[in-house]
């Protein structure tokens, strides 16, 4: 009993995350132009193709502070607990760091020259799409929200 309870107090609000239950979304309402408060841009076009620009990595990776950019493929796939945007950066660009300190730290590893993303998909109070992932330590479910770019 007492384990159990060690176990389950470690779980993150995330660890356990079925997803949104959205299952009424398409690809062409996916499609498009997506920002953060970041900086992060990602165009989704509708031929599955991918531009990425300063996207963080996703989970622990996160705490390496690389963002990449670059081209790659997206889908929209429709799983028991909602919809998930796959997306794959297949050729980097570029790369940038969050803060100087990282782009400094040569214990920071190496980015990945090819990275994969599974954004949850939702929808706000005003029905609007949005995208999200959790980053970083699971007990605290820190979102990184895509919302559509603004006048897109």
């Amino acid at each position: 009993m007492v384990v159990l309870a060690a176990l389950t107090a470690c779980a993150g609000p995330y660890q356990h995350y079925e997803g949104t239950g959205l299952h009424d979304a398409t690809a062409a309402e996916v499609a498009g132009s997506w920002e953060n408060v970041e900086g992060t841009r990602v165009v989704l076009r509708k031929d599955g193709s991918a531009l990425l620009e300063k996207l963080d990595g996703q989970d622990f990776d996160f705490e390496d502070g690389w963002r990449l950019s670059g081209t790659g493929t997206w889908q929209l796939t429709d799983d028991e607990g909602g919809q998930v945007v796959r997306l794959s950066l297949a050729a980097r660009t570029r790369v940038e760091s969050r803060s100087p300190a990282t782009a400094t730290d040569t214990s920071t590893p190496e980015p990945p020259s090819t990275y994969a993303w599974s954004f949850y998909v939702d929808r706000d109070q005003h029905d609007e799409l949005k995208l999200f992932f959790f980053y970083g330590d699971s007990d605290r479910g820190n979102t990184y929200v895509m919302t559509r770019e603004t006048g897109s």
